[in-house]
């Protein structure tokens, strides 16, 4: 029966050290947990800056139902844009410098949007080995060639699309990686993209609001012009910015295109116009608080001093993601598992998310934590070590 196959096939998953388990949180985002009844320090948030439970934001999300009510009612381009929605846009293209910017529900919806508007069959993209699931599905759903390089590897790179004949070129990548919490060498691939003649897009759901000038992320922090056409930004809003939905920021020509090709725009009803008024309020608050980000990166300091020194390794990130490599499945539970005994909520990741044998915790760091939360954090991860 095929349902047999299924419970067998879960047998292996379990025997692997590779089930998953859904928890449901009875608190609000933040520091503080409350799963199962049993109060926990959370360190799994992508909330980096705090703000998924900020009062300003609340207020804005409460005043915007009362002027716009819950639900948009339809897709952008029947009924539901409005002026929330068309405020939020422009915001965030004049936030991150682009000429134009495309409000979508979700970062996967985001990517899939670009990628098969942009290329198809004929075509080639070059994808970076460790991309967000999002960037490998739409290159998939694009057809056109898939090739792939090792991270970061910009020699392998350059030899591929030295190679290609196709007629439209793709470079994709995560700015910020969101398993090692390292960078894309975003420059070095800028320049690949003018010597191949190549679109360059960017996922940066982990660098918007955390990385850059006033949090404008990864572009900011290498000072790499937003006004360059080849460029293709997409910003996540459910992380650092504390709501939810993504953007897509680009130039008038490349928006326009996707506002008429990109199927996962078109075909879905706008978010909620009460999050785009909390929106508004966040992107304020991201450009206007630069002692978030501060704390943020101290946090990150205090955390890597304090497991340096243990047998696991830690992996060169300047972020707020911050891995500590266990290796084998079984262990990276058995520690997650005793963290949770003694009051912390912290993320072992598994293949296939990760590479096999690079089994890890992810620590997850917001602006909202103290640094006493971290150094507790640390001395727990200390004694388990």
């Amino acid at each position: 029966m095929i349902w047999d196959e299924l419970e067998s096939a879960l047998g292996e998953i379990d025997a692997a050290g590779l089930r998953r388990r859904r928890r449901t949180l009875a608190a609000p985002c933040g520091p503080l947990a409350v799963v199962d009844g049993k109060p926990l320090i959370s360190f799994c948030s992508n909330d980096y800056l705090g703000l998924a439970a900020d009062q300003a934001l609340i207020a804005a999300a409460c005043a915007g139902a009362q002027a716009w009510g819950v639900g948009s009612g339809a897709s952008h381009l029947v009924s539901g844009h409005q002026s929330p929605h068309q405020a939020l846009e422009e915001k965030l293209a004049a936030f991150t410098g682009f000429a134009r910017a495309l409000l979508l529900s979700a970062g996967y919806m985001a990517n899939l949007a670009i990628v098969p508007a942009l290329v198809g069959r004929g075509d080639a993209v070059f994808a970076d080995k460790l991309n967000h699931a999002s960037l490998i599905d739409a290159v998939q759903l694009s057809r056109a060639d898939s090739q792939r390089y090792s991270h970061g590897d910009l020699a392998m790179l350059e030899r591929l699309l030295a190679k290609s004949t196709a007629r439209r070129k793709l470079i994709v990548t995560d700015a910020v990686f969101s398993m090692d919490g390292d960078l894309a060498p975003l420059p070095g691939l800028l320049e690949l993209a003018e010597r191949y003649d190549a679109w360059l897009v960017i996922d940066d759901a982990h660098g918007f609001g955390v990385l850059g000038e006033h949090g404008r992320g990864t572009l900011a922090h290498y000072a790499i012009d937003p006004n360059n056409p080849r460029l293709v930004y997409m910003g996540t809003l459910g992380k650092a910015a504390g709501a939810s939905g993504a953007f897509i920021a680009a130039s008038q020509q490349v928006i326009e295109w996707l506002l008429q090709r990109a199927r996962t725009y078109i075909f879905t009803t706008g978010a909620s116009p009460l999050i785009a008024c909390a929106l508004l309020a966040s992107i304020d608050l991201i450009a206007a608080d630069e002692e978030r980000r501060t704390h943020l990166r101290e946090l990150a300091e205090q955390l890597r001093a304090g497991l340096a020194a243990t047998r696991w390794q830690l992996l060169p990130s300047p972020t707020a993601i911050q891995p500590v490599i266990i290796g084998d499945n079984h262990e990276a539970l058995h520690v997650a598992g005793a963290l949770y005994e003694r009051g912390f909520w912290v993320p072992a990741i598994r293949p296939p998310t990760v590479p096999k044998g690079t089994a890890r915790l992810r620590v997850s760091l917001s602006a909202a934590h103290t640094a006493e939360q971290v150094a507790a954090l640390v001395a727990a991860l200390q004694d388990l070590a």
